[in-house]
This record gives structure tokens, sequence and C-alpha cells, in this order.
């Protein structure tokens, strides 16, 4: 198996290289390189395209404030979330998503006051109206149905996380939407507007699969429409915007995504789309800087162990990829031994955990590697460290460093 390298940003390469031993493993973040990215982004979209962070990719304050000029607000998916955003930024808009809201997660939401609520069932729907009966928010509260979308061909085949076009636990089914329509055409759901439809259907899509995905939601979102005599505002596509793992360098084809976009709502005078890409804008900001700390054949592999590892970074074990690394050769070595290394590879890089699955990178080739090297893994900007499992075999936890 062949891991890209990924190449470091000059400021990161600096930071990694005058952090000590004990400083390792460190998350380093290039905010620079954040801020060109999500400004890239912003300029692809056409007009009436919002732009929504969803915070779960990575919801660090110093990213979180490096989007804020970037985009229209953020998408949180729990009272957590709710609180940690709220508290970083306190004047943002927020759209409160995910299955299973708890009511006191919804009343605290009604309190403090959210801009869009995406309802997951008809069960939601009446918990909310009753609390935004009770409470008498001072403003509308501006929803729209999340939809599990039957998905018209191949479209989500062999993508890397479906959340709907089939069985899930997202969203309503399609049955469902016409009684929501007319439950919310009484009195008890007074307190609810309904703005449009929302339809996050699968992560891992290219931009021709996300605009056709795109034109099959709106067309949808249309017909219910008109078959219910009702004017939808707003279609939610959600994210999933691609992110190649096994080449850093293909990244997902905004300009073009933002065409076809123009295209779509040309047709659709009035209306207002919105995306909430979380992978797509951070990942590329972030590295997982380590030191290698020793290296071994076994049964005729070569391992190399690192410090830290699947607990810090826990996406190549659960996607089941190899993420990409750059080596940085450290000339130094402080012991009387013979330093172990190797050449040439194939070399599989491995954590500290007591488990044969705590692999970062399978049968990667490298031109050399040797303990005390340092490897900084790229793409670690989203989905890392926060749904790491920190605690297992309680290592140290990693350094974070925010690079202006």
């Amino acid at each position: 198996m062949t891991t890209p390298a990924a190449p470091v940003t000059p400021a990161v390469r600096a930071r990694v290289a005058a952090l000590t031993p004990e400083e390792l493993p460190a998350y380093l973040y290039d905010l620079a390189a954040l801020r060109a990215h999500a400004a890239t982004v912003r300029a692809a979209l056409p007009e009436r395209v919002e732009l929504h962070y969803a915070a779960k990719a990575n919801p660090e304050p110093a990213l979180l404030t490096a989007l804020a000029d970037h985009v229209d607000g953020y998408e949180i998916s729990s009272g957590g979330e709710l609180a940690h955003v709220r508290g970083v930024l306190p004047d943002a808009a927020l759209a409160f998503g995910g299955p299973g809201k708890t009511v006191t997660e919804m009343a605290t939401a009604l309190r403090i006051g959210v801009h869009r609520w995406h309802v997951e069932s008809v069960s939601e729907l009446h918990q909310l109206a009753a609390l935004a009966t009770e409470l008498r928010p001072t403003t509308p509260v501006d929803i729209l149905l999340r939809v599990n979308l039957p998905v018209a061909g191949d479209a989500l085949d062999g993508v890397p996380l479906a959340m709907g076009g089939r069985p899930t636990p997202f969203g309503l089914d399609p049955t469902d939407v016409p009684h929501c329509l007319r439950l919310l055409d009484t009195a008890p759901f007074a307190a609810l507007r309904l703005r449009g439809i929302h339809a996050h259907l699968a992560s891992g899509l290219d931009a021709p699969a996300q605009l056709a995905l795109a034109e099959q939601i709106v067309s949808w979102a249309g017909t219910l429409a008109e078959r219910f005599g009702r004017s939808f505002e707003e279609v939610n596509l959600g994210g999933g915007m691609a992110v190649d793992y096994a080449d850093p360098s293909a990244r997902f084809d905004w300009a073009a995504y933002g065409s076809g976009l123009a295209r779509l709502l040309a047709s659709h005078p009035g209306l207002r789309l919105r995306i909430e890409p979380g992978r797509a804008l951070t990942a590329y900001c972030g590295w997982y800087a380590t030191e290698v700390l020793d290296v071994k054949r076994s049964h005729g592999e070569e391992f190399a162990v690192v410090r830290g590892g699947t607990h810090h970074l826990r996406t190549p074990a659960t996607r089941g990829h190899s993420q990409p690394f750059s080596v940085l050769p450290v000339a130094q070595w402080a012991h009387p031994w013979d330093r172990p290394g190797t050449a040439g590879g194939p070399v599989t890089l491995c954590g500290q955990l007591c488990t044969p699955k705590d692999a970062l990178a399978q049968r990667a080739a490298v031109a050399e590697l040797r303990a005390g090297d340092r490897v900084a893994f790229a793409l670690a900007g989203a989905y890392a460290w926060n749904i790491s499992h920190h605690e297992f075999l309680m290592h140290p936890r990693p350094g974070f460093h925010f690079l202006s």
C-alpha cells in the first residue's frame, strides 16, 4: 500500500522542529491556511447559498473564530456544542440539528435562541411545539424538516458514509412529511414557522455527485411544496464534501460546485440554499506531529512505533485508511547503541496502544525512517482529537498549537 506524502507548511514544520520530545505528540493548526481556504470556498459560492460550518468536525475555539468572517453560521448537534459555540461566538447564527435531542437541550436552545431547527421526527416536532408554546420565545421558531429522501439510481453507491437514501436513524421518512405539514397548520404548532427542507444524505462525495444530489433534493422539495400549496424559502443540502485521504492534493472542486449551484438557483427564483461542510473546511489546516520511538521487524514486516496513536487520531482506524504523512528527519541520536530504522519500506506506523488496531498508516513506502525522527500526519484538522478515545491506557494528552 502506498501512503502519499503530505506537504507540511513552513510554519508547521518550524514549530514541530522546535518542540522537545516531551512536547510530542502535538496537534498543530495553521490558522492562516484555514482562513485562506475558507475564503476560497466562500468566494466560489453564489449569493443565495449560505455557508454554515458543522462544528462537530472540530470545535476548537481558535478554529471557530478563524472561520467567523467566512461563514454565515454554525451547525451544532447537541446541548454541549450549543453552549460551547455560543460561549466562543455569542452573536453567531446557529442551526440545531441531529437526532435524539433531549427536552433539556431543546428548552435551553429555545431560551438562548437558535437561527434554525432541523426537525428529525414527528415526535420531535410535537416536543418542540409544546416547549415553544410553554416558553414563548420572542421570535417565531424557524424550522426545516429533515427528510431521509429516496435517492434515484446509484448516487450513493460506494460512498464512505451514507446518512440517508436507505434505512437510517436520521430524518423523517418521506411518508411522515405530509402528516408534519398538516400538523403545522394547526393551532398547537402556531409557534413554529416552516422555512423548508433539510436533506443531508451522504459524506465523501465529489462535486459532480454533490450537484446531482442537490438537483434531486431541490426537485423533491419543489414537488412537495406544489402538492401541498406551500412555498419553501430554503433547502439545506447538508455537507459531506469529499476529503481524499489517499490523495491529499485532490481537493473538492468548489468552483465547479458553486457554478452548478448557481445554475440550479437560476431556475428557482426566490429559493435559498444552505450547505454545512465540516471536514472539507478544516481537515487541511491540521497536523498531528509525533516522534518515532522504535523501528522493528516482525515476521518479515517493518513496524515503526510512534508516541501517541489512534487514541489521539482515531480517524484512520474508524475509516480503515492510512493517514497521509511526511517524515521530518532528525539527525541526532543520543544513545550508544545502533539507531533502528528502515529504508524504502513498506513500514506500518503504529502507536503505543496494546492493540494491533492502533495503526496510523499501513505498509507505507518511505525513503528512510529512523527512531528519533518526527512524523507529521496531515488532514488532521477534522474528526481527529475530538472523536478519539482519549483515556485508553491513560497516555499523556497531546499539545495544541495554533499558528496564525
